[in-house]
Order: C-alpha cells, then sequence, then structure tokens
C-alpha cells in the first residue's frame, strides 16, 4: 500500500470516529435539553447539595456547612465569585487605608478614613455571620480563623473609638490596631492558600529552630573571639569608630558580615595590620556562610516539603470524602451495585461546570463511563475533580473564508505552495534569523545614523510575515484567545509602523524631533525582539514551566505583602519623621543630614539615603525591601539607630530572620520543588486517561502538530461549525481536544500533582469529623483507610 493510500484510509477511519463522536455530542445534547426525568425522580435540592460537595472537592474548599435547603443555597451564595469579589475589594480597601492615615502618602481628615474603616468593618462582619449561617454553630466558635476575625473586628472597633475621641478632644494617639489589618486578608475562607502557606512555616519551625540555634551559636562565639582578638588593639574604621569596641557591636558586625554586606569592610582594618588575621574572617565566612546558610536551606526544604506533602495529604482526604457524600446522594441501585445514571450526572454537570461546552461534558462522560453502560460506579466518578482540573482545549478545525469565497484560486497549486512555505519550520526560522539581523541593527543605529532607514524595511518584511500566516491560517484561528504571541506580535507590528510613521510625518512637516515617539518607536522595536523567546522550543518549556507555577507564587508573594504589611505599620509607629528627605536640588543645610543632627557626617548621611524612611507606607515598603535584598541593610538599620535607640536594631534583626533567612528560604524550596515537577514532562495519571480516550476517539492532535515553532495549532474555540470530510489527502476537519500544555485550572491541583507519586490512590483516609481536627502529625504518621460503607 503506498503512503497517499494509507494515509487516506488512516483520515478516513479518524473522520468516521469524529463523526460518531459529533453525532453522540449531538444526541446528548438533545437528551439533556430533554429528559426531565432526573428532576422528577430526583429533588432539586439533593442535586444542589451533591453539586456543592463536587464543588468543595474540585476548587478543594474544606467548608463545614449545613445540609438543609436553606443553608445550601446560602452556601452557594457564599461561594459565588461575586461575593467574594465584594470580600476582596474591602480586604484591599481596608489595608489601602494606610496610604491616606498618619503618616500619609495622600493625607485625609480622620472622620473619612474612620467612615471608610467602618464600612470595611461593616463588610466583614456581614460576611462572618454569613458564614456563620452557613456552617455548624459548634464548628464554627472551634475554628479559630473565626475567632481571630472577631477579635480583629473587636479590636479595630475600639481603637477607632479611642482615636477618634482622642483626636476630637485635641489630643494625639496611636493607632495600634492598623496592624492587626492583614488579618481579615489570612483568615478569610477564601485566602485558604496564604493560610496554608502560613501553617506550613508555623510547622517547618520547630525543625529549623536548632540549625538556627547553632547557627546563632557561632556568631556569638566568633563575636566574642573577635572582640577579644581586636578590642585593645585601639583599631579604627574607615569612618573613625572603634574597631569592635564592645560585644554588642561585635556581634552586629559579625551577623551583617554573615549576610556578606560589610565584607570587605568589616575585616580590613585588622587585615591592614596583620595578614594572619584574615584567616579569622575566611574561616568565620566558610562556616557561617556558606556551610550553616546552605545546610540551613536544606533543613527548611525538607521539612517544609514534609508538612506541605502533609496539608496535601489532608487536602486529598477532604476532596474524596466530599466526592463520596455526593455519590452516595445521588447513587441509584443497578443489580448488586451503588451507580450514578449519565442521565443524572449530566444534570449535575449542569450545576457544577455550566460554562464547558456539551462535547467537552462527552468526552468527560466517555472516560467516566468507559464501557458506555448508561452509568458509572463509585470508583470513576471519585475521579470527576480530579477531570474537572485539567485544563483541556476544545479545537476544531476551521475552513479559510478564502476557500469559501475563491476556492479555485485558494487550492491553486501556486497558492498550495504559498502556504507550504508558510507552514513550514524553515519559514519561522527564517524570520528570526532576521529577527536576531534587526537586533544587530537596533544595537548599531545610535553610531550609524543611515541604518535608522533600514528599519522600514524590517517592518515591510514583518507585515509580509503576518499577512502570509492570515493567508494560510484562518484569522479566526490565529487571533483565537488563546494565542498570546500572534496578538503580541501583530499588536507590536502595527504600533511600531503607526509610531514610526507619526515620527517621521513630525521630522518632514518641522525641525521638532519629538523624543517621546522616538522613545515609543525604539521600546516597541526592541519588544519585537521577545518572539526570540517562543521560536526557541525550550525557551518556550521554561516560560511555560514558570507560567504555570505562577498561582503558587502570588501566594508567597501574598504572605511576604503580609509581613510586609505588619512590618510596616510598625515601623512607621516607632521611625516616622525621625528621617527626612528635602529632595535632590534642596539648598536647606539639614538636607545634608536628613533633618536629623544625629546623622551630621554618618554613612547613611554621606550615601544620601534620605528617602529610606518610614514617613508612609510605601517609602516603608521601599525600606523593607532594600532590607530583603540585604546590600547595605546594615548602613540602614546604623541610620535609624542613630535617630532613635540602640536597641532599635532588634527591629531590623528579626525583619532579617523572618523575611529573609525563613520565609525567603521557604520560597525557594517551595519554587524548586514546583519547578522540578513541571519542568519533567511525565504527564498525572488523570491526565494520561484523558489523553488515551481523546485519542480513541479520534479527536486529538498529534503532538508534533503541537511543537511546530509555532502556536497557530493551539486554538481554543468555541463548538460551532462541525465539519467533517472523507476527501483523501486532506486533513478531516472536525472538532477536536487537547491538554492545554498542563496547565491547572487551580494552585491545589498543582499541589496535588506535585506528590501524586507518593499518594496512595486507594487511601480515603480516616472520617471526615477525624481530618478536621486532626493535626498535620497525626496525619503524617497514621494512615487508616476510611470504610466505605459508613
Amino acid at each position: 500500500m503506498s503512503k497517499e493510500t494509507g494515509e487516506s484510509a488512516t483520515y478516513k477511519t479518524t473522520a468516521k470516529k469524529q463523526l460518531r463522536f459529533k453525532e453522540s455530542v449531538e444526541i446528548n445534547r438533545a437528551s439533556s435539553q430533554q429528559d426531565d426525568s432526573f428532576v422528577g425522580s430526583f429533588e432539586h435540592q439533593k442535586l444542589l447539595l451533591a453539586a456543592a460537595y463536587v464543588s468543595d472537592a474540585q476548587f478543594s474548599r474544606n467548608i463545614p456547612f449545613e445540609t438543609s435547603p436553606h443553608a445550601v443555597r446560602l452556601y452557594y451564595l457564599y461561594n459565588h465569585w461575586m461575593t467574594q469579589a465584594v470580600t476582596y475589594f474591602f480586604i484591599i480597601l481596608n489595608l489601602a487605608l494606610a496610604v491616606f492615615e498618619d503618616p500619609a502618602v495622600y493625607a485625609l481628615p480622620v472622620w473619612a478614613t474612620s467612615i471608610v474603616e467602618a464600612a470595611c468593618l461593616l463588610a466583614f462582619t456581614g460576611r462572618l455571620v454569613h458564614f456563620a449561617k452557613v456552617t455548624p454553630k459548634d464548628r464554627f466558635w472551634k475554628d479559630r480563623k473565626n475567632i481571630c476575625v472577631v477579635v480583629a473586628i473587636l479590636a479595630v472597633l475600639v481603637d477607632l473609638i479611642i482615636y477618634g475621641t482622642m483626636h476630637t478632644l485635641g489630643h494625639s494617639g496611636v493607632r495600634y490596631s492598623r496592624i492587626l489589618r492583614p488579618i481579615f486578608l489570612v483568615n478569610f475562607a477564601e485566602s485558604r492558600q496564604i493560610r496554608r502557606a502560613f501553617r506550613s512555616i508555623r510547622n517547618t519551625l520547630p525543625e529549623i529552630m536548632y540549625v538556627f540555634l547553632l547557627f546563632m551559636f557561632t556568631v556569638l562565639m566568633f563575636s566574642l573571639l573577635g572582640m577579644k582578638l581586636f578590642k585593645k588593639r585601639n583599631l579604627v574604621t574607615i569612618d573613625g569608630k572603634q574597631y569592635f569596641k564592645d560585644y554588642l557591636d561585635a556581634l552586629f558586625d559579625m551577623y551583617v558580615l554573615v549576610t556578606t554586606a560589610n565584607s570587605p569592610d568589616v575585616m580590613m582594618p585588622a587585615y591592614d595590620i596583620n595578614g594572619w588575621y584574615s584567616i579569622f574572617f575566611l574561616v568565620y565566612i566558610i562556616i557561617n556562610t556558606y556551610i550553616f546558610m546552605s545546610v540551613f536551606l536544606a533543613v527548611v526544604y525538607n521539612n517544609y516539603r514534609k508538612q506541605l506533602k502533609n496539608e496535601i495529604k489532608k487536602l486529598v482526604y477532604m476532596k474524596r470524602h466530599k466526592m463520596t457524600q455526593a455519590f452516595h446522594i445521588l447513587k441509584v441501585e443497578e443489580g448488586t451495585k451503588s451507580v450514578i445514571k449519565n442521565s443524572h450526572w449530566r444534570e449535575l454537570m449542569n450545576v457544577v461546570a455550566p460554562d464547558i461546552s456539551c462535547s467537552h461534558r462527552e468526552l468527560l462522560l466517555r472516560i467516566l463511563d468507559e464501557e458506555q453502560k448508561g452509568y458509572m460506579v463509585k470508583e470513576s466518578f471519585l475521579r470527576m475533580a480530579d477531570l474537572l482540573n485539567i485544563k483541556v482545549i476544545t479545537m476544531k478545525s476551521r475552513i479559510h473564508s478564502l476557500e469559501l469565497w475563491i476556492p479555485r484560486i485558494y487550492n491553486s497549486s501556486g497558492s498550495l505552495l504559498i502556504r507550504r512555505i508558510v507552514q513550514h519550520k524553515g519559514f519561522v526560522y527564517c524570520f528570526d534569523v532576521i529577527i536576531f539581523i534587526n537586533a544587530i541593527f537596533i544595537g548599531m543605529e545610535d553610531e550609524y545614523v543611515l541604518i535608522s532607514y533600514v528599519e522600514w524595511g524590517f517592518l515591510a518584511l514583518y507585515i509580509t510575515e503576518i499577512l502570509l500566516k492570515l493567508y494560510t491560517y484562518d484569522p479566526r484561528t490565529f487571533f483565537a484567545r488563546t494565542q498570546f504571541w500572534n496578538w503580541f506580535d501583530t499588536l507590536v507590528i502595527i504600533a511600531a509602523l503607526l509610531a514610526t510613521v507619526v515620527n517621521a510625518t513630525l521630522k518632514s512637516l518641522s525641525q521638532y524631533n519629538s523624543q517621546e515617539v522616538l522613545d515609543i518607536v525604539f521600546i516597541l522595536r526592541v519588544l519585537r525582539l521577545i518572539r526570540i523567546v517562543d521560536s526557541i522550543q525550550r525557551f518556550r518549556v521554561i516560560i511555560n514551566t514558570l507560567l504555570n507555577i505562577m498561582p503558587t507564587m502570588l501566594t508567597f508573594a501574598g504572605l511576604l505583602f503580609v509581613v510586609y504589611y505588619v512590618f510596616a505599620i510598625f515601623g512607621m509607629e516607632v521611625f516616622k519623621d525621625r528621617i527626612h528627605f528635602y529632595g535632590p536640588n534642596s539648598t536647606d543645610p539639614a538636607a545634608k543630614y536628613c533633618g536629623s543632627t544625629a546623622l551630621n557626617n554618618s554613612v547613611f548621611a554621606n550615601l544620601g539615603y534620605c528617602k529610606n524612611n518610614f514617613n508612609n507606607i510605601i517609602s516603608s515598603f521601599i525600606v523593607l525591601v532594600e532590607l530583603t535584598v540585604v546590600n547595605q541593610w546594615h548602613v540602614i538599620t546604623i541610620g535609624f539607630e542613630m535617630v532613635t535607640h540602640p536597641a532599635s536594631r532588634i527591629y531590623f534583626f528579626v525583619f532579617h530572620i523572618v523575611v529573609v533567612i525563613l520565609i525567603i528560604n521557604i520560597f525557594i524550596a517551595f519554587i524548586l520543588e514546583a519547578f522540578f515537577v513541571e519542568y519533567s514532562l511525565d504527564r498525572s495519571e488523570v491526565e494520561t486517561t484523558i489523553e488515551k480516550k481523546i485519542q480513541e476517539q479520534g479527536v486529538g492532535i498529534p503532538e508534533e502538530e503541537l511543537t511546530k515553532g509555532s502556536l497557530v495549532e493551539d486554538m481554543e474555540t468555541s463548538e460551532n461549525d462541525l465539519a467533517n470530510t472523507d476527501e483523501p489527502g486532506i486533513r478531516p476537519r472536525g472538532l477536536k481536544f487537547r491538554i492545554a500544555s498542563k496547565r491547572y485550572k487551580t494552585v491545589d491541583a498543582l499541589l496535588q500533582h506535585m506528590f501524586e507519586s507518593e499518594l496512595d490512590p486507594e487511601d480515603d483516609g480516616p472520617p471526615l469529623d477525624t481530618i478536621l481536627e486532626m493535626s498535620d502529625e497525626d496525619i503524617y504518621i497514621s494512615n487508616p483507610t476510611f470504610d466505605s460503607a459508613a
């Protein structure tokens, strides 16, 4: 059999499979519209209750709720995206009040900020009352996050009344409750990811504390040894201060040396008089900076991973229990087995996932009811939550508009040649080379003015490329909503063309050279070079991996924001108005010493660090970022110590330990684990099952078609205009699916995938009440089996 005949037979077989799949989709669409037997035989409230359990399993919610009809409706409202958005709006508004309160970036009257904060408290109270109406009362008061929110509301309300009264009477006061505002961000149910991160850090602390104590012991010992070695030698530092004059100064300098921020400055006075003293500092750096910090990261990584695994294990137990509860609600007896009818499942899907297409729903049904018996057993139904968390792209091939309008010309030999050239990898490589050459010309433009005129040639080439692609690929496919690079490339080229035309027009009409337009042109031309990232496969894999773990990175960003906010509020109360910035061109003599004579001729003032202050929330955050970066953090610390008290070092010590040593190391540990999992090419068991079923139905996209150096094949469209053909030599058009490059709909789905190989798929865990009350250590040690008959 010839190759052409074999391909023709393959296309015909695939087309027939697609046709059968399309027919089943149409039949089941009509069935879902006409079959009302489920509503007649199953109470609607049971459907809503089962759907609530499935949604909880899909989105990893572990909120216990009452199962009465009224409570279930309230639970749906509680989890509605709009109520959650309103809650987040008031949380953000409450946190943003620090911008307008003293010390303020934009000052507002106290009565205005007080009214806004009172409105936020009212919204938080309403949200809490709503939650209390949903969850059982005994569980509500056992939940510590609810108690935290109640206490925070009362504390803020009392503080607001006291502060407002004192301000009315003309007295100043301290808003101590502002430091409690992040509690609302952390402890509402919507922020379970941030709460889990805090809980994992808390559980990790006991294990890493021993390493930290041993590390501090070495710092204390070397500080004492350094003081004994150098104190009596009458050495002075570069700024004229006595070298290792007392133990606290020695301890501070040696701790800073661990971060390398004062290296080699701290060593130079001793090294200048005797080169052998360098051994003292070198041994200290090797032991503490390299060995202890590396061991600290290793211990943090190991223990945090263990705690995170325990959290995910608990999450999986909860999910399996939720799905089991949903199964028991919907099950019917089929002979000796308990099953769920397909018609019932379709009604359930209409509630749980109303936005997915009928074809996607039919694909899931084919997976759950693999033998097409008209029902699914419990083992299949329990996989439903995992299936919903795998992003499946519904795809369909389109007929190009030109093929419909001018078929003879579009399918002519010349047209086919052009389309084959555009679809060939060489076309992509050719324009990659053009982009690279363009980059060289952009770099040489400042030296050779004539080169700027070559830009018109490059623009013409890029426009030609876009037009050829639009000629080859249907515009609706080329500009599908998932085609980020196509949109990006087209918009950048059009914007660069318009900006270049505007700039040329301005230059021709007058002698005025619009620098702003030139800047826009330059930026757009440089942005065009980003296309190279999409052209190189390994670059694309890395970028996609980073994008996939971005939600988990945002979780730690939220955690870090909470810590920053607490330290910023505390810092503003302690250090506000201690240091002032007078502007870069100020002639005020106080500008030389940042408004405080204590800083006169100090390193802090001489380096121009006056703007690093705690005079508003934005400046405070910038200072904290600088402290996190570590470089020169000791100079900032000493500056604030000079304008306050030596005890102020404690604030900066604690911040460094909490953020730099603990949270940043845990963040690195988590990113390493997530990146290793995402960068691997293996799919999860659920993804493999979906892919297998997609290929069995003949509605899959071959892997080689997804890696041709362009993303135009990776289209996601609505389900319409299904077509089919048995014409030899032409790829069958119609409905197709693919897994969306390992993208997960929830962070919890990614976390579960991270530990999938370490979790027993048959282990349902202990009873639900035990899971809710047990500690993480209990989960880690015990592996009781769940009695499915319970």
